[in-house]
């Protein structure tokens, strides 16, 4: 059964937090599929901002497979550096590089079996990629967007991907596009995994708050 509380949450969620000022957003029918796959692989535990300026200068250099894998790893690495995590993120773009360029032609598969047979790349960015790159109709769900909806009572789940089964039962299509944009900034922002901000938050009134002990 769906929640009462999901349609005035996302009203509320959708002005507060508008899915078209984040990275992939703005990606969204204007750039090819490899940059936006780049572009998540990057956005892993980095601000938003960061991924968007860092995916800009990297694709100024390298914006296709052949040319991230002949870019230098080191160079590769001062490139992406303030992304955090840098080495194993270099290693990533290279060997998801190499692997669509030997077995899927140089070109990003259109299909979530295909995308996550790819080393590196998880449920998570295969969706992101289906949504962003290709229009389907999915629900990507990250750690922000599998934490929220536990809080809020929406779902009671251990995992994202269980996360996004039960989301793909309550949340009603019209939703799926911009949930994940919207649940990343509120995540990061706001609902935060440590002592969140439930005292500011703009829907604390429709929230359980499931799971939290602490919050300022």
């Amino acid at each position: 059964m769906k929640p009462k509380t999901i349609d005035p949450v996302m009203k509320i969620l959708e002005k507060k937090f508008p899915a078209s000022t984040t990275t992939l957003n703005k990606m969204r029918g204007k750039a090819d599929a490899f940059k936006i796959l780049i572009s998540c692989l990057l956005s892993l535990r980095a601000r938003d901002e960061t991924t968007e300026v860092i995916s800009a200068n990297l694709f100024k250099i390298a914006d296709t497979p052949e040319k991230i894998i002949k870019l230098p790893t080191e160079k590769l690495k001062k490139i992406i550096f303030k992304t955090g995590h840098y080495n194993k993120k270099a290693i990533a773009l290279k060997s998801v590089s190499k692997e669509i360029l030997e077995k899927f032609n140089g070109k990003v598969p259109k299909t979530y079996e295909e995308l996550i047979s790819i080393k590196h790349i998880g449920p998570k960015t295969a969706n992101i990629v289906l949504a962003f790159a290709y229009d389907k109709t999915v629900i990507p769900v990250d750690t922000h967007c599998h934490r929220v909806p536990n809080r809020l009572g929406w779902v009671k789940t251990k995992f994202a991907e269980q996360t996004e089964q039960e989301l793909i039962k309550i949340l009603p299509k019209k939703y799926w596009k911009e949930f994940n944009s919207i649940f990343v900034q509120f995540g990061r922002q706001v609902c935060v995994p440590i002592s969140p901000f439930c005292s500011t938050c703009p829907i604390k009134k429709y929230c359980k708050r499931v799971g939290v002990k602490k919050f300022r």
